[in-house]
């Protein structure tokens, strides 16, 4: 599956640990990553820079849904359930 132009769920649902540039201490869950511009695209895609864990994501439909709608609930969900208490 290819990722959906304009979703971005997972640069603003989920929360990454790893640093990015411009968050070093990497990326709350539900905060936009400032690598995202405005049309929802990353800017460092294929650039050295970007976070493993970013270039490692692959887009699918059991993590993606069928809508930009899903992705955000799927990813919220997996986001909550694997929240350190």
């Amino acid at each position: 599956m290819e990722c959906r132009v304009g979703c971005a769920a997972c640069c603003i649902v989920i929360s990454i640990s790893t640093p990015i540039p411009g968050m070093p201490e990497g990326k709350p869950a539900g905060v936009r990553c400032v690598q995202l511009t405005a049309d929802h695209r990353c800017s460092l895609f294929g650039k050295p820079e970007r976070p493993a864990v970013c270039g490692d994501f692959g887009a699918s439909e059991e993590i993606c849904g069928r809508s930009n709608e899903e992705a955000f609930a799927i990813l919220a969900e997996l986001e909550r359930v694997t929240r350190p208490d």
